[in-house]
């Protein structure tokens, strides 16, 4: 064999006398070198596939006989084998399922917004009664007082004595249940006589909420907010204010108030950059443009221009149109709108002729809100000719409305300001410093308010889904989502009505996780679902929505946690066929081929699932279900005595999914603290008749109690066998569609490595609201009776520990339903053991007729081992921390080839919902156009404006202590700092039709020979590698890292 040529022909090589001695040795030492790596290539070739054959098969076999004793897999297949003859398969009718969800959901809605029709009403006979008198003096329960005493050990002013005592049903926060009590923003004067009065009026409303709550106990807060500025709520609290003393919140700002108290509406924001708005005027400005942008919401469009010698968009994308007024966009105008620079001269004219055409496009095109449209005029004066423009443009019907904000001290300019928004059925307002932008912008809402409340129009609205963090700042329940239903409140007096006056909003919260258990789980089978979306396309419950992000050791929502769109989850439906129908509120199905990721992304399987979907009427949200294909297709029923199923449900090794409903525990107050299994029990014993129960679902789980309960004696009878038992078998295992859980500890709590599985605190491997265990979902995608074995992310802290699972199925003429799953979980050591115990010929091995490494033995310094599972993660090698890691970081020139022979396939996926760090170049993920660049500017400008507004606003003597500024001094690097962003990344799949490979990698000098070879009977692959020759330098390491994706403009 020619292994390596000593040099090109026809060259010679010339050695004088001197050097000839040298000469020879260099070249005898060149043809002992060169006959080592002759020999070292042969060896490479030789490591033998049938011995790793061999491996192969004892090991599988030893792993598999391990999982099935310890789990007893194969008595529970019995067992409900057994039970065929007596049980029936329905196939799950997906159309008839998600009309029944929805009716029952339509059923809990209008409950709410039938209480919140009764605030209303009763807030406006209560103003109709009340006779404003301008001297009152009435002492109130402010929230932020109640329950404080002064220095002599006296209540405070406003405070007083406030029972509070925790309660269940109000997210384990001390409530008073008995009455309400308010709430009044920092910057309002709390015994302002319009504050008195009408928190004096709405005094009535504390029977309602009482009422109410009575009639329809799943009611959690009610509230009324006053166009005032306080804020009525029900059940009274404490409210806690935030580091600095300070209330900043204003009910007025809140999407729900907004909402009710207008309709849809165009609005084109004008600000004056000419070279007079410099200094403190411009910093008025921009909070003028984001106080007004934090009162819109996305049932609103709106578009920002400046203007001074020449008119721009502060979005140049934007130009000569009205972008939808949702989070991202709102966010993204503001770090714009902090950009801006004065210089020039202000020529309104210019920016008004451009403002109509945006909104009369619009009209013509039937785009934007189709209702209100407004122009919003920021300026420090107009100085030039402008009447003709409205003339033109808006006379004589005055269709769009014109708001004036004369920004600074100096009121020379004051009349044509002035002119123009009272000529335009507007509102003008001066606004001399920072402190006064919030009420001056707030006066805009009462004038579009205004028809509203002349022609009585009582529209309910349904707001999108948000995290009320503010109200519940220091409550992880606050994490919660949640929407509101929320209506106007109008004054009824005779004297007034012409006027139009809104007295404020009235409203409910609805928990969307307490709509989503309306969708019973064990219907929906092991990779169903149920999600719900608003007529924007923006998701209100998924359980892919991943609203919240880690920041440091706190969790935080992203900045754009309630517009993550249909589109950006369901990222298959690539047409929008199925957006696109459920936002237009209509009913249907459609099939899709999906790729769904488990464990954290890390692996990903390929589904058909049915989409089944429709309107939830008198609300705008559209409700769909996911059934797949498959198991999910069908259900099986049966039936067993409540007797004999009570029995064996109330076994020790048993639990039931306490996130599902099986018995409503949220009516009666003294339910409220019982677990799910304590409901039923006491349900099914008659101890309390008056519960609410699923029957259907109880009877599933009775009669899978019946058929499950021989594992326990199975499991008790192999750990009461000391002698026999293996070291480092932890828990044995199972589930069932019906939520059951049963399982046994084999090993006490002091040794067991695996400590969380299976405990409450580890959601992903129990059943949820949102999911079935991992390694339920997983053994039902893999053939039933084969053991699939995996080893949980490290980041989990489960301990470097294996799980084992398999599939049981029922099986009725020719439908399959999946019963449930089981397995064991077990220490990494337990199967290493048995793999260096079998990967390893004897060194007495008779080597005569084998060509290459003999005897081969994975503990040598020639080769290395692994076993890999079917995603590509390493269980066992030598080195212990590549345990729990992707092969492709550890070698990626075998992984590499891997791929290119077709034993692995890669896989793309998405995440829409991804945070990145900050950098120069970075866009938003969902919207490239509308990107808002979260990072150090909107960091600063928020620390700078409220910092600003503190000062003017308060005594700051008062406040000048250390603990009120501890934060300011902490200041993010860019690029610590997380932004929306779009990430593509891969996952990898073995294609289970190549049963065993070997090849030769070519790396350099050197030659690299691996062996592959499937372990029969599960999901696991045996690679054996040529240790010695080092190929990182031609490929490098494949990770698993996401990458963000880029878009060009």
């Amino acid at each position: 064999m020619n292994c390596w040529s000593l040099g090109k022909a026809g060259n010679a090589i010339k050695l004088d006398r001197s050097g000839l001695y040298s000469g020879r040795l260099m070249m005898l030492m060149w043809i002992i070198l060169s006959s080592s790596l002759c020999l070292m290539t042969d060896g490479q070739m030789k490591i033998s596939p049938e011995t790793v054959q061999q491996w192969a098969v004892s090991f599988g076999k030893e792993i598999t006989a391990l999982s099935a004793r310890y789990s007893g897999a194969k008595l529970l297949q019995k067992k409900y084998k057994d039970i065929e003859g007596t049980v029936k398969i329905e196939e799950v009718n997906g159309d008839e399922l998600v009309k029944r969800f929805a009716e029952e959901m339509e059923e809990m809605l209008g409950r709410k917004m039938k209480a919140v029709k009764r605030l209303a009403e009763a807030a406006e006979d209560a103003d109709l009664d009340h006779e404003y008198n301008e001297t009152l003096e009435f002492d109130y329960y402010n929230s932020m007082l109640i329950n404080t005493v002064d220095e002599d050990g006296n209540p405070v002013p406003l405070g007083g004595e406030f029972p509070l005592e925790q309660n269940e049903h109000f997210n384990k926060l001390p409530v008073n249940i008995q009455q309400s009590n308010i709430q009044v923003p920092t910057n309002v004067y709390n015994r302002d006589p319009d504050i008195l009065n009408g928190v004096f009026m709405s005094e009535a409303l504390n029977d309602v909420f009482a009422d109410n709550f009575q009639e329809d106990p799943t009611l959690t807060w009610q509230y009324f907010g006053s166009s005032t500025g306080f804020f009525r709520l029900y059940p009274g609290i404490q409210w806690t204010p935030d580091e600095n003393g300070v209330v900043t919140f204003d009910c007025r700002n809140r999407n729900w108030y907004i909402q009710a108290a207008t309709s849809p509406k165009d609005v084109v924001i004008v600000v004056d950059v000419s070279g007079s708005m410099k200094g403190l005027r411009l910093t008025i400005a921009k909070h003028t443009i984001n106080t007004i942008l934090d009162t819109l919401g996305e049932n609103d469009f709106v578009n920002i221009i400046a203007y001074s010698d020449y008119v721009r968009y502060v979005e140049p994308c934007f130009q000569g149109t009205l972008v939808q007024a949702d989070l991202d966009n709102r966010e993204h105008f503001k770090l714009l709108v902090e950009e801006l620079h004065v210089k020039g001269e202000g020529k309104v004219k210019k920016a008004m002729k451009e403002s109509f055409r945006i909104l009369n496009e619009a009209t013509a095109l039937g785009q934007g809100s189709l209702c209100n449209q407004a122009i919003m005029l920021i300026t420090d004066g107009a100085m030039e000719d402008f009447q003709n423009v409205f003339q033109e443009f808006n006379w004589p019907e005055r269709r769009v409305r014109v708001f004036t904000y004369l920004i600074g001290r100096e009121m020379t300019f004051a009349e044509n300001v002035k002119w123009i928004a009272c000529n335009n059925k507007g509102y003008y307002t001066h606004v001399s410093t920072l402190a006064d932008v919030q009420e001056n912008v707030m006066e805009y809402l009462h004038v579009l308010s205004r028809p509203m409340v002349i022609n009585h129009d009582h529209d309910i609205i349904w707001t999108e889904a948000y995290m009320d963090s503010v109200l519940f700042n220091t409550q992880a329940q606050s994490l919660l989502l949640m929407t509101s239903v929320a209506m106007p409140v109008f004054s009824k007096k005779r004297e007034t009505l012409s006027h139009g006056i809104l007295l404020g909003v009235v409203g409910t919260d609805v928990a969307l996780r307490e709509l989503m258990r309306l969708a019973t789980r064990y219907k929906l089978g092991v990779h169903g679902y149920a999600y719900l979306i608003t007529n924007n396309g923006y998701i209100l419950s998924h359980p892919d929505l991943r609203p919240l992000y880690k920041e440091g050791k706190k969790l935080k929502p992203k900045p754009n946690y309630n517009s993550v769109d249909l589109s950006e989850v369901e990222w298959e439906d690539s047409e929008e066929k199925l957006r696109t129908a459920m936002v237009k509120g209509e009913t249907g199905n459609l099939s899709l081929d999906v790729k769904t990721s488990v464990d954290k992304g890390r692996r990903v399987m390929f589904l058909k699932n049915d989409y089944y979907y429709t309107v939830i009427s008198e609300t705008p949200f559209s409700l769909g279900i996911v059934l797949s294909q498959g198991y999910g297709q069908y259900i099986f029923i049966g039936n067993v005595s409540v007797e004999e199923g009570l029995h064996d449900l109330l076994a020790p090794d048993l639990t039931i999914a306490n996130e599902w409903t099986y018995c409503e525990t949220d009516i009666d107050p003294a339910h409220r603290k019982l677990s799910q299994l304590q409901a039923v029990e006491r349900y099914l014993t008659g101890k309390e008749p008056d519960l609410e129960c699923d029957m259907q679902l109880l009877q599933q789980t009775l009669f899978d109690a019946v058929v499950t309960a021989p594992m326990e004696a199975y499991w008790n009878a192999l750990m009461l066998n000391v002698s026999g038992m293996d070291e480092g078998i932890e828990t044995a295992f199972l589930g069932t569609r019906s939520g059951l859980i049963r399982f046994l500890r084999y090993t006490g709590i002091e040794k067991r490595i695996g400590k969380s599985f299976l405990t409450s605190t580890d959601k992903e491997n129990m059943f949820t609201l949102d999911h079935f265990p991992v390694w339920y979902r997983r053994a039902a995608e893999y053939p039933a009776g084969k053991f699939l074995y995996y080893m949980p992310r490290q980041d989990t802290r489960a301990g470097r520990i294996v799980i084992a699972a398999t599939a049981v199925t029922v099986t009725v003429g020719k439908k399959t339903a999946l019963a449930g799953a089981i397995g064991v979980q077990m220490t990494l050591e337990v199967i290493e053991s048995r793999f260096w115990g079998i990967a390893a010929q004897p060194n007495d091995t008779d080597c005569s007729n084998v060509e290459g490494i003999c005897p081969l033995r994975c503990d040598s310094l020639d080769i290395e081992c692994y076993v890999i599972d079917n995603n590509g993660f390493v269980l066992i090698s030598e080195q212990r921390n590549d345990a729990g890691r992707f092969f492709g970081e550890i070698d990626g020139s075998v992984m590499s080839t891997l791929i290119r022979m077709g034993m692995f396939k890669r896989v793309s996926l998405f995440d829409y919902q991804a945070m990145c760090k900050m950098n120069s170049h970075s866009v938003s993920s969902a919207r490239p156009l509308l990107s808002p660049f979260y990072g150090l500017a909107s960091a600063l400008k928020w620390f700078l404006s409220n910092f600003l507004l503190f000062l003017l606003e308060f005594n700051i003597c008062g406040y000048w202590h250390t603990e009120h500024f501890a934060d300011a001094s902490v200041h993010k690097k860019k690029g610590d700092i997380l932004q929306p962003c779009d990430t593509e990344y891969p996952s990898f799949v073995y294609e289970p039709s190549v049963k065993e490979t070997n090849s030769i990698i070519k790396c350099g000098r050197c030659q690299k020979m691996f062996v592959v070879q499937q372990i029969p009977e599960s999901n696991l692959l045996m690679l054996v590698v040529q240790a010695d020759c080092d190929c990182s330098k031609q490929y490098p390491p494949i990770t698993l890292e996401p990458e963000e994706v880029r878009y060009i403009l």
